[in-house]
């Protein structure tokens, strides 16, 4: 099969019908073989009767349907899991993305053997309360991740070979990152291809103020998974090591200067306990051995992990 379109939807049961349409022209113009993933993810709308629907005319819709609403992360995820094409597209169900986008993103993956392709969306219809975060939380993911060719980690429309959507999991909100998991994973081949941005046709925006803090704790999760996960002692005993020898420092410092005035027989101002110096060392002593100790617990249970061996193997003979 040559792709797998995976939607995830919330209450999109407007937009549906369009969609599918547009995707079975688009795949029958170029002479794709296909198959569509829909994934509800807890709609009320009435989105999963259209769904059962369209699949009675268009043999190439599969269709999960979530209990409840868990995210769009959730959903992909799950998507990644039942695909069989040779490339992945994935969009949003609100006909924001253009189906006509498709070809040239297989064309991509194909001939440059591209392991992931994100879209831009150069010209958005947004509100300036969503592009403006969305400008700083993609130049914070630009230095954190070292990915700098791209300009928009959210777009929803992306593509992938299918070897990287079956290793990598995502969970959480980091469908926003989804570039960093994969690099993360060694996939390394990553562009970008500017895209449509279509106003809203239906329906209202999912988008909520909430999504700005879990990105940005989950984007810190990333980064610490990706670079720490096997090694968590580099990171905590890195850091408690320094603590506890800059706290040690100041209060030897402290001590020995009390020492060296009773010994030349000099007034000494103050007593040890007397000055803020000697708290900020003893708290600094006291997290350093902390973050040691927890450095310590962590790298018992990552050797403990069922994982602890399991790592990315491109190819072997």
């Amino acid at each position: 099969m040559d792709i797998s379109v995976v939607i995830p939807l919330y209450n999109e049961v407007e937009s549906l019908p369009e969609l599918t349409q547009w995707i079975r022209q688009v795949m029958q113009k170029n002479a794709y073989s296909y198959e569509i993933i829909l994934i509800d993810d807890g709609s009320n709308d009435g989105s999963w009767e259209k769904i059962e629907e369209l699949q009675q005319e268009h043999e190439q819709i599969k269709a999960i349907k979530f209990r409840r609403n868990y995210g769009k992360s959730a959903a992909l995820n799950v998507g990644f899991n039942a695909v069989n094409g040779d490339v992945v597209i994935t969009m949003d169900a609100d006909l924001q993305d253009s189906p006509d986008e498709i070809p040239v993103l297989y064309r991509r993956i194909k001939e440059e053997k591209l392991d992931l392709i994100s879209g831009w969306k150069k010209k958005r219809y947004d509100p300036l309360s969503k592009t403006i975060p969305t400008k700083l939380f993609n130049a914070a993911t630009r230095s954190m991740s070292g990915i700098y060719n791209l300009h928009d980690f959210n777009c929803g429309l992306k593509a992938y070979r299918k070897e990287v959507v079956k290793n990598i999991e995502v969970y959480g909100e980091m469908h926003r990152y989804i570039p960093v998991i994969a690099k993360w994973a060694g996939f390394n081949k990553i562009e970008e291809q500017v895209v449509e941005h279509r106003a809203r046709k239906y329906g209202t925006t999912k988008f909520g103020f909430s999504r700005f803090i879990n990105g940005f704790l989950d984007l810190l999760s990333i980064f610490f998974v990706g670079k720490f996960g096997k090694r968590p002692m580099h990171f905590f005993g890195t850091m408690g090591v320094l603590s506890f020898f800059f706290g040690s420092i100041m209060a030897l410092w402290i001590i020995g200067e009390k020492l060296y005035h009773i010994a030349m027989h000099t007034p000494y101002q103050r007593e040890v306990t007397e000055q803020p110096m000697f708290y900020i060392a003893l708290v600094a002593v006291v997290v350093g051995a902390q973050l040691f100790l927890t450095g310590f617990v962590a790298e018992l249970v990552s050797r403990s992990s069922v994982n602890r061996n399991q790592y990315q193997i491109e190819k072997e003979i």
